[in-house]
């Protein structure tokens, strides 16, 4: 079909066109349209024209030039000194060095908003049981693993199959800080925190002190401490950085006894699954609440 040179062609179809030649992109729900079309500039001594609908005419300021001075429906500026186009940051509540928690009302933990440091040699399953008491919880509760976050070091980490020197501690401190600045944050948003690190009670640079200074005194220390034989059937289940040599393991296990005699909870969980561990964590957890040990 041709048409007449000079006759007006007909609206396009397909993808992209709408209506009359208009853009398909402004036809959609939602999708801002053109930009509003500023009203012509009044002649001297005329009077500025109606505001169109929809729109409202802005008063003029004392000694300020006739002129028209128009405000739509569009998104109100930004106050002063804030930039626009920014959806600007969230403020975090203080995080206070952590309380101790009110005993709760019933059996274990029930919803009380704790911090948790859950202490055990490598193999002693700190972070598995960590994880699903978390997660069966029936308040809010975040898990922070200190291995995890040693490990956000990519280039330049401090493995600790390597030793320990000054390096490797440098690493440690600022990964315990920055777990200790988390688990605050947690709890001052209303959500329990447990920490899980390998604490030795013979070495006061990487002991209790720190996590106390770091997160408050309403940190609960719980040691986990299985028997040397299941120690090193989980150690050979590991791969990587995390799997340590079987010599590695029994003097780390051999240092990890001194927290006998310290007066804080330990769990012998050789015999229990992962389950029955974290539910016996649970009532140990309660039992420390309404009687803190002295550390």
């Amino acid at each position: 079909m041709q048409h007449a040179v000079g006759a007006p062609l007909p609206p396009p179809h397909g993808p992209g066109f709408g209506h009359v030649g208009r853009p398909y992109q402004a036809q959609h729900p939602g999708h801002p349209g053109p930009p509003p079309i500023s009203p012509p500039p009044s002649a001297p001594g005329q009077a500025p024209p109606p505001p169109a609908q929809g729109q409202t005419r802005q008063p003029q300021a004392p000694g300020q030039a006739p002129g028209p001075s128009w405000s739509g429906t569009g998104p109100t500026p930004p106050p002063a000194g804030q930039a626009g186009g920014h959806t600007g940051h969230v403020q975090l509540p203080p995080g206070g060095p952590v309380p101790l928690p009110a005993p709760p009302a019933e059996a274990g933990t029930g919803g009380a908003t704790l911090a948790v440091l859950l202490i055990g040699p490598a193999g002693a399953g700190k972070t598995t049981v960590a994880k699903l008491w978390a997660a069966r919880r029936r308040v809010p509760t975040a898990h922070v693993s200190l291995d995890d976050v040693r490990e956000w070091v990519r280039s330049g980490f401090a493995d600790p199959q390597a030793g320990w020197n000054d390096h490797s501690e440098a690493q440690y401190r600022l990964a315990r800080r920055t777990c200790g600045f988390a688990a605050r944050n947690f709890l001052a948003n209303g959500i329990s925190c447990i920490l899980d690190d390998a604490v030795f009670p013979d070495r006061p640079v990487v002991g209790l002190g720190g996590w106390k200074r770091h997160v408050g005194p309403g940190l609960l220390p719980v040691v986990l401490l299985p028997g040397l034989e299941v120690v090193l059937e989980r150690n050979a289940a590991r791969s990587g950085n995390r799997r340590l040599s079987d010599e590695e393991v029994a003097r780390i296990h051999g240092r990890m006894a001194g927290w006998y005699g310290s007066g804080l909870p330990i769990i012998d969980n050789s015999t229990y699954d992962v389950e029955t561990t974290a539910r016996v964590l649970d009532d140990v957890l309660a039992r420390s609440i309404a009687s803190p040990p002295a550390w």
